[in-house]
């Protein structure tokens, strides 16, 4: 009855055996053997990715890490403003965490740089466009595989996040830092967003979207500031921790 049945579904519905098909050709079966020794060896490798990142991080001190895009050149405004902002925030006593490539990354390293402040690198290994820029102290020049990874050695190891203009991926890392803030899986920690204008339209719809929807509170809006200038970025990490005794995660 079952066998027949489903014949019959087949010949009444044969959407059914065109989408078999297209499942069939389109993923290739793995074998047992296949599954176990590549998810098994990838667990070891995740392993050794965080224990290297803690070891080489552990007795760095207080830091902030800069965001932004990979694709601005040394003649971009955002560029010479990260750079000011890193040089500035060496000056008050933090280091510096970029993710280690070019653009705004190379930039906020550069600044620590200038001001002889510690300048750490976290890469990513990429099929395009990452790679080190010159301006990171070499015992901290780190390289990962995994994005996970590398966004647990930011949150775990900044007290401050300074986010200039990028792309996907400054979003990401943006929007995790507010939703493990917002869920209080990490403590409160500064978070600015340079630049009002560029900003703009993604804050509008925090405002006019989401918390009108009622999928965000009031509050929630109140977990980031946003300037134009270094030196009001600068003030707002230096008045955060004026302000607040946090237990550091160094």
């Amino acid at each position: 009855m079952g066998i027949e049945g489903s014949r019959d579904e087949s010949l009444q519905n044969p959407e059914l055996d065109i989408n078999e098909s297209i499942l069939h050709n389109s993923f290739r079966q793995k074998t047992w053997d296949e599954i176990v020794t590549k998810d098994s060896w990838m667990v070891f490798k995740i392993m050794a990715e965080f224990v290297d990142g803690y070891e080489r991080m552990a007795k760095i001190g207080p830091c902030v890490s800069i965001f932004g895009s990979a694709r601005l050149k040394s003649e971009s405004k955002y560029y010479k403003m990260a750079v000011e902002i890193a040089e500035k925030i060496t000056k008050i006593g933090f280091g510096i965490i970029t993710g280690g490539g070019p653009g705004i990354m190379e930039a906020g390293n550069k600044g620590a740089f200038n001001s002889a402040g510690k300048s750490i690198g976290l890469n990513i290994d990429l099929p395009f466009e990452q790679h080190f820029n010159p301006y990171i102290n070499k015992m901290y020049s780190l390289n990962f595989d995994y994005f996970f990874v590398r966004k647990v050695m930011f949150v775990k190891y900044s007290q401050g996040f300074i986010v200039m203009p990028g792309g996907f991926g400054t979003l990401d890392e943006l929007t995790e830092a507010i939703t493990l803030i917002q869920t209080n899986k990490i403590g409160k920690f500064p978070i600015v967003l340079v630049g009002s204008e560029f900003w703009s339209g993604l804050l509008g719809w925090f405002k006019e979207t989401l918390l009108r929807e009622g999928m965000i509170s009031e509050n929630d809006l109140d977990l980031y500031r946003v300037v134009d200038t270094a030196d009001e970025a600068v003030e707002h990490i230096r008045a955060f921790y004026e302000k607040y005794a946090v237990n550091v995660n160094f």
